[in-house]
């Protein structure tokens, strides 16, 4: 009995509940071209989890449970999960697409080794059941943490019956784009919504890839363009005026390096940190090597970079 209960205990976690709309039909259709994109689909989703801090805890069937420390963090990798799966089902035929409705609920659950279990968890799946395809639901003590946090608006859907639950659940439809999957049709208009003026909803692209969650793209784009101009500007003046030296690399290096931690900044296919310590290291790389006097003395803020590196990825995981 000790043993049990040293192996059990509680727990307050965000819980991230995934499955995908007519897993049914698109088996029936293809399985093992189904099957494929499950998992493909399954790697992005796991990738995009684990940037924002979360730990994927069990896949079955064409389901998803993760669990994240931070309530918002769980509703961001939610919204970036459905916004890039959208830009890869845009090149999909209509009938061919595989899209997941995501349920989120912050609640107390029953820790047993990597497993969690109890009404916490039950809630988030009843919440995906409730999410249309593409969509995400949010139950309300999720939409209490991240209503003021998360650029996004939110409909209210009304309870939610859940087993065992007495009054339900309220619970948020998340806007994630025109015409949003997940919310209500204007026919059925909620008892309430709540779109802040300063958190407009994320718009689809006319392709049906969204933008990151943070909307960086349309600004960095003509600032890539001006970049790449004056690089290229710069390299011009220096050969016109050339005097045995490329002092063009200077600026060069400069401007690539913040370039790249700029587009790091805007993506979600990687871990932003870790990839921006690796921009750092090829400029301290490149520096010496445009310095170059026959000592490579780089070597050591490079180890110093990787272990920090490695020491984030351990202590995260």
């Amino acid at each position: 009995m000790d043993d049990t209960l040293s192996e059990t205990q509680r727990k307050l976690t965000t819980i991230f509940c995934a499955d995908v709309q007519d897993y049914t039909r698109l088996m029936g259709a293809d399985e093992e071209g189904t099957l494929a994109m499950l998992k493909h689909y399954r790697d992005a989703m796991s990738r995009l989890i684990d940037a924002h801090g979360g730990r994927v805890i069990n896949t079955w069937g064409d389901g998803v449970i993760a669990e994240f420390p931070s309530v918002v963090e769980c509703v961001r990798a939610a919204m970036d999960v459905q916004n890039e799966l959208a830009g890869q089902n845009a090149a999909r035929p209509a009938d061919g697409r595989m899209q997941f409705r995501i349920g989120i609920n912050l609640g107390d659950v029953i820790a047993d080794g990597d497993d969690i279990y109890g009404d916490g968890v039950n809630i988030a799946a009843r919440l995906q059941a409730s999410a249309t395809a593409g969509g995400i639901v949010i139950s309300n003590t999720v939409y209490d943490q991240v209503r003021n946090k998360v650029a996004v608006g939110f409909d209210f859907l009304g309870p939610l019956a859940v087993k065992n639950i007495a009054d339900g659940v309220p619970s948020y439809a998340v806007r994630i784009g025109e015409g949003t999957a997940g919310s209500l049709p204007p026919s059925d208009a909620p008892r309430h919504s709540e779109a802040r003026p300063d958190t407009a909803a994320i718009r689809q692209t006319p392709d049906g890839a969204g933008p990151p969650s943070n909307g960086f793209p349309a600004i960095t784009r003509p600032i890539f363009g001006l970049a790449a101009l004056g690089v290229a500007v710069l390299i011009v003046i220096n050969i016109l005026s050339w005097q045995g030296v490329f002092w063009a690399a200077w600026p060069v290096l400069g401007v690539a390096v913040l370039s790249a931690l700029v587009w790091i900044a805007i993506q979600n296919r990687f871990d932003r940190l870790v990839a921006g310590l690796g921009v750092i290291s090829l400029g301290i790389a490149g520096i010496n090597i445009l310095t170059w006097h026959g000592i490579f003395w780089s070597a050591w803020p490079l180890l110093g970079i990787g272990i920090v590196a490695a020491l984030y990825k351990i202590l995260r995981r």
